[in-house]
C-alpha cells in the first residue's frame, strides 16, 4: 500500500516528503548532540553535528578545528 501511494505522488509531493524527512533527521541528530554534550557552545554543537552529518573524514577536512574537540 505504501509503495502504491508513493507511485501516485506528484513530483512536488515527493520533494516535500523528502524535505520533511531530511529536516526531521537533521533535528534528531542535533537533539542527540545536545543531549550528549549539554554544555557545548553553539560552535561546538555545530562541529559535533558536522561529525554526525558529514562523517568523520569529511567533517575534519571541512572543519580542521574539530581536532581541538575533546571526546568527552
Amino acid at each position: 500500500m505504501q509503495i502504491e501511494r508513493w507511485r501516485r505522488m506528484t513530483p512536488d509531493e515527493k520533494a516535500a516528503t523528502v524535505t520533511s524527512l531530511t529536516r526531521t533527521a537533521y533535528e534528531l541528530a542535533r537533539a542527540g548532540v545536545r543531549h550528549r554534550y549539554p554544555t557545548a557552545s553553539p560552535r561546538e554543537e555545530f562541529l559535533r553535528l558536522a561529525l554526525v552529518v558529514l562523517g568523520e573524514d569529511l567533517a575534519r577536512k571541512a572543519y580542521p578545528e574539530i581536532e581541538g574537540l575533546d571526546s568527552r
